[in-house]
């Protein structure tokens, strides 16, 4: 597994967790209750910290597991992984986009404070979910 492919599926493995913890949080501290309720803001803070040191630790680790499996490949980077890297990307920001226009609509409807940071924040872990997985799937089918 290149050095790119693996460091993508690192940030995807934590993302999908992450959210996944996110949505339990708020839903267990609504408790039934209406979710604009829910001091979000810690929890949102908490979980997009922690998801970045786990991906980088994740990174890390199975890096230096690679590394002592196949010292020559560690690191090495090449134009294909450039290019699924920019394809990825566009891929990813179209859903980053969507995000962007909907907390415009909210904005305009004067939505909750919630609503709004939550739409931004599920639309930067779709992002960078969809962006992933087309990155995981450029490499596993090649680039059309």
């Amino acid at each position: 597994m290149a050095y790119e492919e693996r460091n993508i599926w690192a940030s995807l493995i934590v993302s999908v967790v992450g959210v996944i913890v996110y949505v339990v949080l708020v839903l267990q501290q609504a408790g039934g209750g209406p979710l604009d309720a829910v001091d979000w803001v810690p929890l949102m803070l908490w979980t997009i910290g922690v998801s970045i040191v786990a991906a980088i630790v994740v990174s890390i680790v199975w890096g230096i597991v690679a590394g002592m499996r196949d010292p020559d490949g560690v690191g090495k980077s090449d134009q294909r992984d450039r290019d699924i890297s920019h394809m990825s990307t566009r891929v990813g920001q179209a859903f980053l986009v969507i995000a962007g226009l909907g907390v415009i609509v909210l904005c305009a409807f004067e939505a909750d404070w919630f609503w709004i940071a939550n739409t931004m924040f599920l639309g930067f872990a779709a992002s960078g979910i969809v962006g992933g997985l087309a990155s995981v799937i450029a490499y596993r089918r090649g680039l059309v």
